[in-house]
């Protein structure tokens, strides 16, 4: 019995040496074969981005838009997306969205080398030069009424592509700088697009008031007093988009200038006005007096 124990331990040993032997062998194996699959994973997916950045690279925007702000009386020129040199121009057209008015499209077409305007009766807005070299519009000069989006539609061999522009007309304000009876300094900014804004100096107690007008032109009046009577000179500046002024006024200049308010000019022309009449009537009175005299 104890030889048939011995040789029942002896398998068991010898069974658990096997078996600790194969997983040995097989376990660096399976550990081997996730790390390579990790690292074909890795490669893929960096040989895919390196391929979707080059192909970004070579593709143009489909659609953009641009805010453009353009003083009136000034030339605007509006472009169209770039063409690649690979591809083929098919067709350029031009799209005018005003206020107020109907739409106005301009096109081109390669194929036949025609140009065609659908309800456009606005000559200032044209064709930078031949729609085949230079796809521009041009505006000139820019006038208020040309508020509005202008879009540019290009298609290609490639496909279709766009650029709009929201177009906003600047207008500088009329600026001017006077003063009242009451010693009240006025400045004002008027007809400007958009709203200017006003400041003083030295500072002094303000009041200064909006007067919408029409095509979203605004009046801007700021009128101030200063109570500290050292004062003597002072500044308005005006800040817009279109550019900034600065006037300055001297306060007993202003005085002198302006002179009486109308009221009281007429009081003292009344006043002046009876007084000839008085004295006319006198000195006719003694002249008559003497004739008579003399006579008698």
């Amino acid at each position: 019995m104890s030889a048939l124990r011995v040789l029942i331990s002896i398998n068991v040993i010898v069974s658990e040496c096997i078996n600790a032997e194969t997983r040995t062998l097989v376990t660096p194996s399976n550990g081997l074969r996730p790390k390579m699959s990790k690292d074909n994973d890795s490669a893929a997916s960096t040989n895919s981005s390196l391929m979707d950045r080059k192909q970004r690279s070579f593709i143009l925007p489909v659609e953009a838009n641009t805010s453009l702000s353009k003083p009136v009386d000034t030339k605007a020129v509006l472009s169209c997306p770039p063409i690649t040199q690979k591809a083929v121009l098919v067709t350029i057209r031009w799209e005018i969205i005003l206020r107020d008015k109907p739409s106005c499209t301009r096109a081109y077409r390669r194929d036949a080398n025609e140009t065609r305007a659908i309800n456009c009766s606005d000559e200032t807005i044209s064709w930078d030069s031949r729609p085949d070299r230079n796809p521009a519009l041009q505006i000139d000069p820019v006038a208020i009424t040309h508020d509005g989006y202008y879009r540019c539609e290009v298609v290609t061999s490639h496909g279709h592509f766009y650029h709009g522009y929201h177009l906003t007309v600047l207008v500088p304000p009329e600026v001017t700088l006077f003063q009242l009876e009451n010693e009240t300094i006025v400045c004002r900014a008027a007809a400007g697009k958009p709203a200017a804004q006003i400041s003083w100096t030295p500072g002094g107690d303000c009041h200064t008031v909006e007067e919408p007008l029409g095509s979203d032109t605004v009046t801007v009046q700021s009128s101030c007093r200063w109570e500290d009577h050292r004062v003597s000179k002072v500044s308005c500046s005006v800040s817009h988009l279109t550019g900034n002024r600065s006037l300055s006024i001297e306060l007993s200049q202003g005085v002198i200038v302006l002179g009486f308010p109308p009221s009281t000019l007429l009081i003292v022309l009344y006043v002046k006005f009876s007084l000839f009449l008085v004295i006319l009537v006198i000195v006719g009175f003694i002249y008559f007096q003497r004739i008579k005299d003399c006579r008698a």
